[in-house]
């Protein structure tokens, strides 16, 4: 799914790039609208994040790092166990910190640190926060097939 995003954005790269210069909110509607257009194709909701200023000014980033999906708005309860994500995020990751987050009304979390990257795991959505390395992508992928029941895989 990146990977197709990446190619999507690439080609649209000269767009893009003329639309910072004039308006840079602009361009990141457009970034996010071809980031919508890839996750339809997927049944989520793609989109693109900018968490630092300037940061948007990294195209070589785009699609590589600060990532969201949201699967179903209304989801409160993962369709495994939480341990489960937990454990495997353990055994994925190095060196994660691991913890429930987000549990309130009746809802569910996890968010996992490892090293630059955070991941905020929700039962209706995924957040990952960092740039994607292999140890991340196999467990996202993990994610996408186990607790959002996606076909798809982030690499």
């Amino acid at each position: 799914m990146t990977a197709e995003l990446r190619r999507e954005l690439a080609s649209n790269m000269p767009q893009i790039r003329t639309l910072l210069k004039k308006s840079p909110a602009t361009a990141f509607t457009t970034i996010n609208e071809i980031a919508s257009r890839v996750g339809s194709k997927y049944g989520l909701t793609l989109s693109l994040n900018f968490p630092q200023r300037g940061k948007i000014d990294d195209f070589e980033a785009y699609g590589t790092e600060n990532l969201g999906m949201v699967f179903s708005r209304n989801s409160r309860r993962f369709p495994i166990p939480r341990d489960i994500i937990k454990s495997k995020a353990s055994e994925i990751l190095e060196n994660p910190q691991v913890a429930d987050a987000y549990m309130y009304e009746g809802k569910e979390g996890v968010r996992v640190t490892a090293g630059q990257t955070r991941l905020d795991i929700l039962p209706s959505s995924l957040h990952i926060w960092g740039k994607f390395d292999p140890k991340t992508s196999k467990f996202c992928d993990w994610l996408l097939e186990n607790c959002y029941r996606q076909g798809t895989s982030v690499g």
